[in-house]
């Protein structure tokens, strides 16, 4: 039985992200070295696109990834942690990463593809050195007034699941609802 058709008899003939039959193909999840039924999931043609190509990501699409993200098999954890990282920018991707729980290895496995893209990255630090890593928690070690929003965030205020920006000075995160750029020198790891 070849890998393709072991896949179409696990995932029931459906992708294994999104749930649709149309056009199915196996999607081998980096990183490999070897093919094999473990370290493949199938992909539909909308699915498979959108992770190949992130820039042409359409958030609403992977809000399935509310079911498949239980998904007993760990290559489909990770695909699905994954795409939940790559939307950590969207409240409800936020809450799912929240929520998600993967075993050590596959944990790794999941952030396996990040490091090996890091290297391009200059690092962000918070006000005692301590580097930054998008989904950290940090806490504001300083009052600030949010231009725009109409408040003013207060010292101690934990920030959740952070993304980092372009700029290593700067990450981005959720304060009382509202996504906002932090400066790093005002924050403290949690």
């Amino acid at each position: 039985m070849s890998i393709e058709q072991a896949l179409l008899e696990r995932s029931n003939a459906q992708c294994e992200l999104c749930g649709s039959d149309s056009t199915l193909s196996a999607f081998d999840v980096p990183p490999i070295s070897t093919t094999s039924m473990d370290k493949s999931i199938l992909l539909c043609e909308t699915c498979q696109d959108q992770v190949i190509h992130p820039d042409n990501i359409n958030a609403n699409h992977w809000r399935c990834l509310n079911d498949s993200m239980w998904s007993s098999v760990p290559a489909v954890q990770v695909m699905a942690w994954r795409q939940l990282k790559q939307l950590s920018s969207e409240i409800w991707a936020q809450d799912l990463l929240e929520i998600l729980y993967l075993n050590e290895e596959t944990q790794a496995w999941a952030e396996a593809i990040q490091s090996n893209n890091s290297d391009d990255i200059i690092p962000s630090f918070d006000s005692n050195g301590a580097t930054l890593l998008a989904g950290d928690n940090v806490t504001l070690i300083k009052d600030l007034d949010v231009k725009g929003a109409g408040f003013t965030a207060k010292r101690g205020t934990m920030v959740k699941n952070i993304s980092l920006t372009n700029n290593p000075e700067q990450i981005e995160g959720r304060v009382n609802g509202t996504r906002i750029v932090l400066l790093t020198k005002f924050l403290k790891k949690a």
